[in-house]
C-alpha cells in the first residue's frame, strides 16, 4: 500500500476573529480591522494545507504535531509550520503534485492578495504558480462565519511518489 504513485489528502481549520489590526493568510500579512484568534499566528489557510499534507502522509495532524499548549509556538508564522510539514512529505517520499485552497469568510476581502498567497505558499511547497490555487468565498452572511464571528480553510493536495 505504501507505495502507491499518488495520495491525495484534504484538510479543514477554522478560527475565531475579533475586531484587530491584521491577519496572515496563506503566508501573507493583510492589514485590516480584524486579526484572528490563535495560538499561533492563525493562517488558517496554512492550517488546512498542513493537515491535507499530513493527511495525504498518513502523519497525522496538525494539532499533535505542533500543540496549541507549548510555547514554542506562540505566535508564530505558519509557514515555519508548513516547512516542517514538507520536511515530512519528502521524507515519506512524496513531493506535492498541486494544491487547491478555499477561504471561507465574511472578512477580510482577499482577492487582491491572492497572487501574493500563491507565491507565499508555492515558495515553502516548491511549487510553481501553475500548481497551487486559492480561491476564496463567503458564507452568505450565514452562520459564525457569516456573523463575523470565524473564518475557516479548506485545503486538498494531490501528492506523487519521487
Amino acid at each position: 500500500m505504501s507505495g502507491l504513485p499518488f495520495r491525495i489528502g484534504h484538510g479543514f481549520d477554522a478560527h475565531r476573529i475579533e475586531p484587530g489590526e491584521g491577519v496572515s493568510l496563506g503566508g501573507v500579512f493583510i492589514a485590516c480591522d480584524w486579526r484572528i484568534i490563535a495560538h499561533s499566528d492563525g493562517d488558517v489557510l496554512i492550517h488546512a494545507l498542513c493537515d491535507a499534507l499530513l493527511g495525504a502522509i498518513a502523519g497525522g495532524d496538525i494539532g499533535k504535531l505542533f500543540p496549541d499548549n507549548d510555547p514554542q509556538f506562540k505566535g508564530i508564522d505558519s509557514r515555519k509550520l508548513l516547512a516542517v510539514v514538507m520536511e515530512r512529505v519528502r521524507a515519506a517520499g512524496y513531493a506535492p503534485a498541486n494544491a487547491d485552497l478555499t477561504l471561507i469568510a465574511e472578512v477580510p476581502r482577499v482577492a487582491k492578495h491572492v497572487p501574493a498567497m500563491r507565491e507565499a505558499l508555492g515558495t515553502v511547497m516548491g511549487l510553481g504558480l501553475d500548481a497551487i490555487n486559492v480561491k476564496a468565498t463567503t458564507n452568505e452572511t450565514m452562520g459564525h462565519i457569516g456573523r463575523r464571528e470565524g473564518i475557516a480553510a479548506h485545503a486538498v493536495v494531490l501528492l506523487a511518489k519521487v
